[in-house]
């Protein structure tokens, strides 16, 4: 009986280490972990695919709370009920979930809830980001890389381009890419 760990941070900035030793504290033997979302698919979560070919009858699975396994209801629901008909257990760090000492009907029920809870959270949060965002564009923030180049360089481009010169030499000249040479003579092309 191997006691699996898997750990899970939404984004690249974000850093596993914390979960990584509570499941060490835990006592998990195997410790596997991902950087993605939680409402992406299974198969996008290379890590997660292996910890659960690796599991076998008897094993138990341990994670710091459900939402590391699946932020969507059906997601959870799915992967829970799979996971008990090979007969693993799976434990979270909160104690929210225990599948070695409740019946299956008890732990399908608290996962729905908390499955629920989950998805919850998330149409929340995407909420709350949506109106921030609404918010700050009101108020004048651009959003998304900033621009590296300057209304004279956009003058320049458009006088080589009508000249003739090429995206590259364009670019080579300026110090920009082809491919946003490009953007500019198209979206400037549109302006006129």
């Amino acid at each position: 009986m191997t006691v699996f760990g898997y750990w899970r941070c939404s984004t690249t900035h974000q850093d596993g280490e914390r979960q990584v030793l509570a499941l060490k504290a835990a006592g998990a033997d195997v410790i596997l972990g991902d950087n993605i979302t939680g409402v992406s698919t299974f198969g996008e979560r290379p890590e997660l695919s292996k910890c659960l070919e690796q599991l076998k009858s008897g094993d138990t699975l341990l994670i710091a709370e459900l939402s590391r396994l699946s932020r969507t209801f059906l997601g959870m629901v799915n992967e829970l009920s799979n996971l008990i008909e090979r007969n693993i257990a799976v434990k979270t760090l909160d104690r929210r979930l225990d599948t070695t000492s409740l019946p299956k009907e008890m732990t399908m029920l608290i996962v729905s809830i908390l499955g629920y809870s989950a998805s919850q959270e998330l149409e929340q949060i995407k909420s709350r980001t949506a109106e921030g965002r609404a918010v700050a564009k009101n108020r004048g923030v651009k959003f998304g890389m900033k621009r590296k180049y300057n209304p004279h360089q956009i003058a320049e481009i458009m006088k080589k381009r009508a000249a003739g010169e090429g995206y590259g030499t364009i670019g080579r000249s300026l110090g920009i890419s082809r491919a946003t040479i490009a953007s500019i003579v198209k979206r400037e092309e549109v302006a006129l």
